[in-house]
């Protein structure tokens, strides 16, 4: 069997694969996780941040500088990234509302990066999405005028 510091580094190393980190946060889980190991094997018992004390705290990043251009920051764990939803989720096991809520985010902020958005919406205008909805709204219509 692979030792416990072999065991961690391929469980981070599955979690890199998935998640850009950076080199710091890389040796920090790694870390971390060896930590964890070596205390489940001595039995002993493994410190957790629970949800409440996690959900309770103060924001790492300011709300102004969560929300770039570029990326949006998580005010839960300082991890960037271009969409917070699957992360609140994934990681943090809430929701947007649960998350707006917290840091008081009003409804109108976008939980993306400005230039994803936008990139979003041109690929969109790009394809015709709009003029071919518009199109079947207008087909469909006409077909419950006949009825």
């Amino acid at each position: 069997m692979a030792n416990l510091l072999e065991m961690a580094a391929e469980i981070v190393a599955s979690h890199a694969s998935t998640t850009p980190m950076t080199k710091e946060e890389l040796i920090a889980e790694l870390n971390d996780l060896h930590q964890a190991l070596v205390a489940i094997e001595s039995g002993a018992a493994v410190e957790t941040v629970s949800e409440e004390e996690e959900t309770s705290q103060a924001p790492i990043v300011s709300r102004k500088k969560a929300f770039g251009k570029d990326k949006v920051v998580c005010m839960i764990c300082g991890k960037p990234m271009k969409t917070l939803a699957r992360h609140l989720k994934t990681s943090h096991g809430m929701t947007a509302s649960e998350y707006r809520k917290q840091f008081d985010i009003p409804r109108t902020q976008p939980l993306a990066a400005r230039a994803y958005s936008e990139s979003r919406r041109q690929m969109a205008i790009d394809r015709g999405l709009g003029e071919n909805l518009a199109k079947a709204r207008a087909q469909k219509a006409k077909g419950k005028a006949k009825k």
